[in-house]
């Protein structure tokens, strides 16, 4: 079945979840949004979704240090520039659109649903030019912006290494000056090997601007001694085009699981002289200018679970609505009933609807947050909204993706037998999910940061901010005279109130030696996503109530499932988050079977 763009679905979000049109949208309307969203699923749905099995069977392959990827990708990459679709949430001064990030985000989750593979592309891209805008020289920024932003040209981010995975201190990739510029700026040479680099190398795009993590001489050991260095794959001339081959070639291509169509590439810096690079930001300072890029990429990947998550549900929803079979008790008529009138698939559609609904809120909750922190009116509410951004995007990132592949799987359940071969799209869906719990900051190191750092930063005000916004939403869900929204907001306050205690809890554990804390911090992510979820949904139904509008009544009940079963089951995370070390670290080696 072919991609829908879900553009009345996200304009709901959008307008009553995430209130992307109050302060801070600018010239956003409604009106602007759907036109937007309308055009970007439009591409989605036509040019995208044909080439999704077709890249997927294909993949990319490397022909004599090249890429190349699969047929009509070039042409989907340049339909996508035509379009705009990449100028989206960056300033007019560099060629963008000046729109909000959330705005940009719905545009990408059409994009991811339709085909991951492909979208994974403008998605490294994004992050780049957070980098550049925030990190680079106004030379950097006047050469680099308008291609990047145009799409004209891709980005990368490059910090894996062999030995250096998640241990981003690792990274032995060097870097050295080897003179400068007519304008005194250090030029260097960067000699090493990265791995698992997305879209490192292909043929949609005329250049590729790397970002690489390197170590200049004399650095100290770790992360302080790390710089970033923009390493382009064709050199500008004179003129700003793409000039002489740089020191730098793809040397592998990784055989996934999934997303086969994305070129992921071991990438070899040097050889000869070694790549020529240009430092972002100070000396020593890659770390800082690289999460500005990652945290851009979190945000991005927990979209991307919840757009594999759509496209499944479409696909599994379409074919519950055609596959006949048995009897159904909510069907009078004699013969086979459409398996979508049968309770348990009716109630693994409703788990997945809803929960694309609250992992699609949270996603762009934090989009509206990282965009009121920079354009908020008072330093006050910029502070406050960009501890918001800062506590959501690790649940953003972990939980949704989890979301994505419980969905994916569902929708192999769906489909039963049929799901399990890759006759009918269901399994891709499954594999291509799989990735995203585990690149960009693993789930586990999500919830290491929420639970080590998030939890304690500004004396624990990000928790109790949060807190305080599910109460105020708990109270308004009260006072809509409905039962349903009164026994939303009993689950939705009492998975709030294990929320805190836990939190209080956590908090303690990892100021004292920690270990506890960790053990428990996977749990933590979950119980906070939990809440994260309902208040997004119980959001929702208030503010369509409060507006009358048509989708209310869906709204809450959709929320009023995901109360039932998923706040009801909240409050019990507490005995896993509070376990303690003790049962984790329980067995040792011989019975874990390695003696």
């Amino acid at each position: 079945m072919t991609y829908r763009a879900p553009v009345r679905d996200l304009l709901f979000s959008l307008t009553h979840v995430a209130d992307a049109f109050g302060a801070g949208a600018g010239s956003l309307t409604l009106e602007l949004a759907a036109e937007v969203l309308e055009q970007a699923g439009r591409y989605a749905t036509e040019v995208l979704d044909p080439l999704n099995t077709v890249g997927d069977r294909h993949g990319a392959k490397l022909v004599d240090d090249h890429v190349l990827t699969a047929p009509g990708f070039a042409d989907a990459y340049r339909r996508f520039c035509d379009a705009g679709l990449m100028a989206i949430p960056f300033p007019e001064a560099h060629g963008g659109l000046g729109l909000p990030r959330a705005l940009a985000l719905g545009v990408h989750e059409t994009l991811h649903a339709a085909n991951m593979s492909f979208a994974l592309c403008p998605m490294l891209s994004l992050g780049a030019i957070e980098a550049l805008l925030a990190h680079g020289t106004p030379a950097q920024q006047a050469l680099y912006l308008p291609q990047l932003v145009s799409g004209a040209w891709t980005g990368t981010m490059n910090l894996t290494e062999p030995q250096a995975g998640s241990d981003v201190g690792a990274v032995r990739t060097r870097a050295w000056q080897s003179g400068t510029e007519p304008d005194g700026t250090p030029r260097f040479r960067i000699e090493g090997q990265k791995t698992y680099i997305t879209w490192g190398d292909h043929d949609v795009a005329e250049n590729i601007v790397h970002l690489v993590l390197a170590r200049l001489p004399g650095a100290p050991e770790g992360t302080r001694g790390l710089s970033l260095f923009l390493v382009p794959k064709f050199l500008p001339d004179a003129e700003g085009r793409p000039g002489v081959e740089n020191d730098l070639r793809p040397i592998g291509l990784e055989h996934k699981l999934g997303i086969h169509a994305s070129p992921t590439c071991t990438m070899q810096y040097g050889g000869g002289e070694g790549a020529v690079g240009w430092l972002i930001g100070p000396s020593g300072g890659g770390i800082a200018a690289m999460f500005t890029m990652m945290n851009s990429a979190r945000l991005n990947v927990g979209l991307q679970g919840v757009a594999i998550a759509e496209r499944a549900y479409q696909r599994a929803v379409t074919y519950a609505a055609e596959r006949r079979q048995g009897a159904a008790p909510t069907v009078a008529e004699p013969g086979p009933a459409r398996i979508l009138a049968h309770p348990d698939v009716r109630r693994m559609l409703m788990q997945m609807r809803s929960r694309i609904a609250a992992a699609r809120g949270i996603c762009l909750l934090t989009a509206v947050a990282a965009d009121r922190a920079l354009q908020a009116d008072t330093d006050a509410e910029r502070t406050r909204a960009r501890r918001r951004e800062e506590f959501l995007t690790p649940i953003a990132k972990a939980w949704s993706t989890d979301i994505g592949v419980e969905v994916t799987s569902l929708a192999v359940q769906v489909h039963g037998g049929m799901g399990f071969c890759e006759d009918t799209g269901a399994a891709q869906h499954f594999r291509d999910a799989r990735i995203a719990p585990i690149y960009e900051g693993t789930n586990g190191i999500q919830a290491i940061d929420l639970a080590g750092r998030k939890l304690s930063m500004a004396g624990g005000a990000a928790l109790s901010e949060f807190l305080e916004d599910v109460a105020q939403t708990t109270a308004a869900c009260r006072t809509l005279g409905n039962t349903r929204a009164q026994r939303l907001a009993d689950r939705l306050a009492a998975a709030a109130q294990a929320l805190a205690e836990a939190g209080a809890w956590m908090r303690a554990a990892m100021a004292a030696t920690r270990v506890d804390g960790l053990s428990g911090a996977t749990a933590f992510l979950r119980l906070a996503g939990d809440v994260a979820g309902g208040w997004a949904l119980a959001r929702g139904v208030v503010s369509a109530h409060r507006q009358s509008d048509p989708l209310a009544t869906d709204a809450l009940t959709l929320a009023g499932f995901y109360g039932e079963t998923t706040l009801s089951l909240s409050p019990g995370l507490r005995a896993e988050i509070e376990m303690g070390a003790e049962l984790v670290f329980g067995l040792d080696e011989a019975a874990l079977g390695l003696g």
